[in-house]
């Protein structure tokens, strides 16, 4: 099996049959593990099938992130308040809620929509790839990247919206260094075109 999906449908028939030749043959072990493990089964195909259809219906409309709450823990954050610093560990994102926050090293500020520390999950030694300060106070959502992996690897849609959250980040960071690196060209072509005293 590539996904869980089709595993555990076949979990719960393998389960079924169990119950009915256990406990036709009176093997109570075999009878009673299976009566303990069938509803766990479904009860994670019930979870996953749910997470799925969540998934499809955030990305099918608006990419509201409001699907996400269940999966997320609220952080409250004053003015002045630093998140995290560049090299330190990274473990999860926030999705903003309120307020406004500064990637320090670029200088550029983030407020409600936008999304801080999704690029540590991509960064190879998951660790910070800036510092990120509170300049406004607000809120956010903290999911773990343990539950990105989850809902990534559970749902092909996920993955593909995380991409397009991740990449954005990083071609505004590209651009970023591109408009700076002509603005240094354009100053030193002046100052090489400047006639010596």
């Amino acid at each position: 099996m590539k996904t869980m999906i089709p595993l555990r449908m076949v979990a719960m028939v393998t389960n079924c049959l169990f119950i009915t030749w256990s406990g036709l043959a009176a093997v109570y072990p075999t009878l009673v593990l299976n009566l303990i493990l069938l509803p766990i089964n479904a009860l994670r195909f019930y979870q996953m099938k749910r997470l799925i259809r969540q998934v499809n219906e955030a990305t099918d409309s608006d990419l509201s992130l409001d699907w996400l709450k269940p999966f997320t823990a609220k952080r409250h954050f004053d003015a002045g308040t630093t998140l995290f610093h560049k090299g330190d560990p990274a473990s999860e994102l926030h999705f903003i809620m309120s307020g406004r926050f500064r990637v320090v090293e670029r200088g550029i500020d983030i407020g409600a929509g936008g999304i801080i520390g999704e690029l540590g999950l991509l960064e190879p030694g998951k660790t910070r790839t800036a510092t990120i300060e509170c300049i406004e106070s607000g809120e956010t959502l903290a999911i773990s990247y343990d539950h990105v992996m989850q809902l990534y690897f559970q749902n092909p849609t996920f993955g593909f919206y995380f991409l397009q959250l991740s990449t954005a980040r990083l071609f505004h960071t590209i651009g970023t260094l591109e408009a700076e690196n002509a603005a240094l060209r354009a100053a030193n072509a002046r100052l090489g075109s400047t006639p010596s005293a």
